[in-house]
């Protein structure tokens, strides 16, 4: 989701290239040809559209589970049978004829990472999840880098459903907390209690050797100093990742059509700081916009999406992007559960969009992921992951170098600390 840049945290280095020749070209390319030598590496997301109830401030691709309840608090066994097992079987068995469809435009390919988002996949039973990464692997391969990551709702928690999800091969569990405090999550329609947060993030930190923790900042009410406790208690869970979000207010929300009362802009500007440094203190550096980690434990299949990497996309809604030889696909499925069901059942794959990349297009799509990364990447990516010289960059980039917004130097491109604050405006120079 949408957050408001920072520059709180300071900057964590890491090797990159030196030899800023690397951009040069052995012929001058047509103005409309896309030329890769080599293609990126490849991730997947898998798509489980199903939530207990949606709450009142997202707008990702999510669904009311059928037999949900609907209600803020209930039973742990309530939220967890609300996603009949039949339906569940039904969706598999549709995310694996979508990606046998999709395996001819990768053959040859190995897998880098895999990311099981939502809606709320834990919802499904482990054993689904099982025979999901079964197929993936019968396919695919195991991950190189050995990251699979499921995204998992404190209200669906518990330790059996926890321990069956490590069992079926899952390395990296994404709790999405939002906050410790009850009025707080009540304002956020979160079916969880603080309690029930703190037993799930506990149990998956026993359980699994990577944890990230959602958490929100700038809620309705919320002081400086609450959302600083909220941070204490996440800190003191001991994952190794943080992914510290500003709610902000997005269209064809709830939230949209009756705004809740948000901090104000000063306050909320504190409350980032605070956040930012506070996290920095307990050793967690900020390597992306709204992540933040301990030394070696980013989120490998996050860092493929912001070098532009590239990523199959199987479930309802998913988005994918292909590299080949000479053009850049981006695609998007049906929205809705039952239609992409249908159409996979019916033998109809065929993404409901596919586009390829314009060329003017790219340094765009490459900015907006790289620009992201406040170690930023190295110039080299933008000849080898858009197939294009450096020269389709290098104008706007001297620009924004020369007004303090870009730092390039050593063969590297990153955002500087007034580039991060401004990030929307630096991105739209390379429209």
């Amino acid at each position: 989701m949408p957050v408001s840049p920072s520059n709180t945290a300071p900057a964590h280095r890491t090797n990159t290239p030196t030899n800023a020749s690397t951009h040069a070209v052995a012929r001058v390319q047509a103005p409309g040809e896309i030329s890769l030598s080599a293609l990126p590496p490849l991730g997947l997301y898998i798509h489980l559209p199903w939530c207990v109830r949606k709450c009142p401030y997202c707008d990702f691709n999510s669904h009311v589970a059928p037999h949900s309840t609907h209600r803020s608090i209930v039973p742990v066994n309530a939220h967890t049978e609300s996603l009949p097992l039949e339906l569940q079987q039904q969706y598999i068995h549709a995310l694996v004829l979508d990606l046998d469809a999709q395996l001819p435009k990768v053959w040859g390919r190995r897998l880098h990472s895999v990311f099981i988002g939502g809606g709320t996949p834990s919802l499904f039973a482990p054993s689904e999840i099982d025979r999901l990464l079964g197929e993936v692997r019968a396919r695919l391969g195991v991950p190189v880098s050995g990251e699979i990551t499921l995204e998992a709702n404190p209200g669906t928690f518990e330790q059996a459903r926890f321990e069956g999800f490590k069992a079926a091969g899952v390395t990296r569990l994404s709790v999405g907390v939002q906050s410790f405090n009850n009025s707080h999550l009540q304002a956020l329609g979160r079916v969880h209690s603080a309690e029930q947060a703190q037993q799930a993030v506990a149990t998956a930190v026993a359980l699994f050797d990577e944890v990230n923790l959602d958490l929100m900042y700038g809620l309705p009410g919320q002081t400086p100093q609450q959302a600083l406790c909220d941070l204490e208690q996440a800190l003191s869970l001991n994952t190794t990742h943080l992914s510290l979000y500003q709610l902000t207010i997005e269209p064809n929300t709830r939230f949209a059509a009756k705004p809740p009362v948000l901090p104000s802009e000063d306050h909320l500007f504190d409350i980032e700081q605070a956040v930012h440094a506070r996290a920095a203190q307990a050793g967690f550096f900020r390597y992306e916009i709204s992540a933040f980690c301990k030394p070696g434990h980013a989120c490998q299949h996050n860092l493929n999406y912001w070098r532009f990497g590239d990523y199959l996309g199987i479930g309802a809604g998913a988005h994918a992007k292909i590299s080949y030889a000479n053009r850049i696909e981006r695609e998007t499925r049906h929205k809705n559960p039952a239609a992409y069901m249908q159409q996979q059942l019916h033998g109809q794959a065929a993404p409901l969009e596919s586009r390829a990349l314009k060329v003017k297009e790219l340094p765009f799509e490459f900015m907006l992921n790289a620009l992201r990364l406040l170690e930023g990447v190295p110039e080299a990516y933008f000849q080898e992951r858009c197939g294009r010289p450096f020269q389709d960059i290098s104008k706007v980039l001297h620009t924004l170098q020369e007004q303090g917004l870009i730092v390039h130097q050593n063969g590297a491109i990153r955002p500087s600390a007034q580039g991060v604050l401004h990030l929307n405006s630096v991105l739209e120079k390379f429209l």
